[in-house]
């Protein structure tokens, strides 16, 4: 028989799951536009963000609601509070969606710097570890928290090629290069920091499902598998 607290755990879910699309919404604009060079679309990205952040509160209060009804213990207690954090770190990831969008107006009226492969190779790395990471929150997949916490190395790699690319290749042959180099430079390590929240994400799942705190502690994941 379903308890009560069972159907508003699963609208939890639900709103979480819709963060989520949001939030990678934000991230695929934000270099589409920096792509396309399209001022109006990264002005959407920084306009929809009030919607996010509206969002956040109203997940943040149903969280709160439901302990103070219910005073949740164990399984239930970890399910609402990982539900909690992860909102928060959705919520900053949007925020750094918009700074991308922010970096992407100062560009987007110049000449392009370089063709753009790398930035856009960690932005679908950083998609794909918010998309796994929501997932295997709303499934309490383990292993698809694990291939998260397994893809951020790639994410600092790729981070570290276009950093050196553009300070070796541009910036220090070029001192005239260096303003435009320096927003490539900022939307890359804002790329990077969302894969460290999408970690983040992957180590409270970790913790929701099996009570074992995993941050910090690189040996545990390495024991467990």
């Amino acid at each position: 028989m379903e308890r009560h607290v069972d159907q508003e755990l699963k609208e939890l879910n639900k709103d979480i799951l819709k963060m989520g699309a949001l939030t990678e919404e934000a991230i695929y604009k934000s270099v589409e536009a920096l792509k396309n060079r399209d001022k109006e679309m990264a002005e959407s990205v920084i306009d929809n963000d009030a919607n996010i952040d509206k969002l956040e509160l109203e997940v943040d209060e149903k969280c709160i609601d439901l302990i103070a009804r219910y005073q949740p213990m164990a399984k239930d207690l970890r399910l609402i509070a990982t539900g909690m954090k992860i909102n928060a770190e959705l919520e900053r990831i949007a925020d750094i969606a918009v700074d991308i969008a922010q970096r992407t107006l100062e560009l987007v009226d110049k000449p392009l710097l370089k063709p753009l492969i790398d930035i856009p190779k960690l932005t679908t790395v950083a998609q794909n570890m918010v998309k796994m990471s929501i997932d295997a929150f709303v499934t309490g997949d383990i292993a698809l928290a694990k291939k998260v916490l397994l893809s951020d190395p790639e994410a600092d790699e790729l981070r570290n090629v276009i950093q050196k690319e553009l300070i070796e290749d541009y910036m220090l042959k070029d001192g005239l290069t260096a303003p435009r180099a320096v927003q490539l430079l900022l939307i890359a390590r804002f790329l990077e920091r969302i894969c460290d929240h999408a970690t983040n994400i992957a180590e409270d799942v970790i913790y929701m499902v099996q009570a074992e705190v995993v941050r910090h502690h690189p040996e545990k994941l390495r024991d467990s598998e």
